[in-house]
């Protein structure tokens, strides 16, 4: 079992591309579950699992006074565990492949403040080489075109267009949108492009967004970026590429937008996905109107 364990770990690092925190995390789950198995079943096997007993796991650590969603990431470990069995051919069938994530209370996203964003990108040093351009233009994006991780990571070269000073992105179920770029943003583009001509070696040059060793970004290491120069001016305790996107909508709907305009913006199918970002926003408004409301001077 623990050669199938390191096998599940060499995948989720080579092929998923996950950090080694999230690997060790991930076969400290499997670890735990193993434990449970062989101290309520009397058998830890791994492979031959029945969804009854993971059932007894899920009711075992609510007992134990985990959160809904911790539960769910100790599940969620077990359903790449039983995935990665499946795609090697040694399960039939998942014994996840019903299950349903217990139901968590949404946490509301508080976004970067307007003075954490001039810090970042006005005050803090970027080093002006390959990296520090790159590192930059990302957050700028992040911020000035409200664009989720996957779509920076997967922006084309072919579609930037300075002629028009646009992106093309690709968002979710293939669905594509156009997002204008800010002059200031066009500016750091060129400078970008002229350094990612210099590099020595692309064997990616499809990508936009390119490592020093010309291969495109992953998840973790965009992820890491934004949480790593945020630390340095923000104390909050979630720093991440989606607070960037969430920061981008309120923002605008601070300074005026039309909530349809900024659907837009994100690529959201429908309006109810963008009313999200309005709970921040009617914070600034309540400051306003209080402030500005001629009966609130009496």
């Amino acid at each position: 079992m623990d050669n199938l364990k390191h096998k599940f770990g060499d995948y989720l690092l080579s092929e998923k591309h996950y950090s080694r925190h999230t690997v060790e995390a991930y076969l400290n789950d499997l670890g735990f579950f193993e434990s449970f198995l062989a101290a309520e079943f009397d058998d830890s096997d791994l492979v031959r699992v029945a969804y009854s007993q993971i059932r007894a796991w899920i009711v075992s650590l609510s007992d134990d006074g985990l959160s809904n969603a911790s539960i769910n990431r100790k599940i969620s470990s077990l359903k790449s565990f039983y995935t990665f069995l499946l795609k090697t051919k040694q399960i039939d069938s998942s014994p996840l492949l019903k299950h349903k994530a217990l139901k968590s209370p949404k946490k509301l996203q508080i976004p970067f403040s307007e003075q954490e964003l001039d810090l970042v990108l006005n005050q803090l040093q970027f080093t002006d080489d390959f990296d520090g351009i790159r590192n930059k233009l990302i957050i700028d994006l992040f911020y000035t075109a409200g664009i989720r991780r996957a779509e920076l990571i997967g922006l084309k070269v072919q579609h930037v267009d300075l002629s028009a000073n646009t992106l093309k992105v690709l968002g979710k179920r293939n669905k594509e949108r156009i997002i204008p770029i800010l002059p200031v943003v066009a500016q750091q583009i060129k400078k970008y492009l002229s350094e990612r001509a210099q590099l020595q070696s692309i064997t990616d040059s499809e990508h936009f967004f390119l490592l020093l060793k010309g291969v495109k970004l992953s998840n973790s290491f965009v992820y890491r970026l934004i949480n790593d120069y945020f630390s340095n001016v923000s104390e909050k305790v979630k720093r991440s590429p989606h607070i960037l996107r969430h920061t981008f909508a309120t923002h605008l709907l601070n300074h005026g937008a039309d909530i349809n305009s900024v659907k837009e913006l994100l690529g959201h199918s429908s309006l109810a996905s963008t009313q999200v970002y309005t709970h921040s926003s009617l914070a600034e408004l309540k400051k306003v109107y209080g402030s500005a409301h001629p009966r609130n001077q009496q």
